[in-house]
């Protein structure tokens, strides 16, 4: 697997599930889907009818190697729902070899960020954290210093996407790069430019 972010929520800020599914999106290409594991979706997610060839083949990469896992091609992603709990996290490093060459992208609940930083079988490049300034702006900072010290590009989204947007992207419908998300961001979290 070439990349593996991580996107949650600091405090009450609400979206990082579609802050997600809409980074998985920028992602992906036609031939190679990105992998959105949901910690927190423990059923499993409705197949589209539409769906890129790489998003498919991911999806029966997971069938093959995972039978009972709840995994679903959507459009330009291949989604897989798991429980927003610690066993959860057992799961993970059995599912995130299956992604190979595609980058995984990681929505948990809080609670789970730092299980599943202290997990050595998990090794993330990068996190990005939903926000609300307002509200969490210190709370904020001693996130994004706690994991710039652990050596993990770091990005802040102080803005939900719009409804239908985020509509969209936990559809896997967004179209690849399409600049939903600030262009510095999406590049910083997923080509590795430097930056917080």
């Amino acid at each position: 697997m070439s990349q593996l972010v991580l996107v949650t929520a600091v405090g009450g800020a609400a979206g990082a599930r579609a802050a997600a599914a809409a980074l998985a999106c920028a992602a992906s290409k036609t031939d190679r889907a990105a992998l959105l594991i949901d910690l927190g979706e423990g059923r499993a997610p409705r197949s589209s009818l539409v769906a890129t060839a790489g998003a498919r083949e991911l999806e029966e990469r997971f069938v093959a190697h995972m039978p009972d896992a709840a995994v679903a091609s959507r459009g330009w992603i291949c989604r897989l729902g798991l429980a927003a709990d610690p066993a959860a996290l057992e799961q993970l490093p059995a599912a995130l070899p299956l992604a190979r060459e595609s980058v995984a992208v990681v929505h948990l609940p809080a609670a789970l960020l730092r299980p599943l930083l202290d997990e050595p079988r998990i090794r993330p490049t990068a996190v990005l954290l939903r926000v609300d300034l307002a509200e969490d702006r210190a709370l904020t900072a001693l996130a994004v210093r706690d994991l710039m010290t652990r050596g993990l590009r770091v990005g802040v989204l102080k803005r939900p996407l719009g409804r239908l947007v985020a509509r969209a992207a936990v559809l896997g419908a967004l179209p690849s790069g399409d600049g939903v998300l600030p262009d510095r961001l999406a590049d910083r979290l997923l080509d590795g430019e430097p930056g917080g």
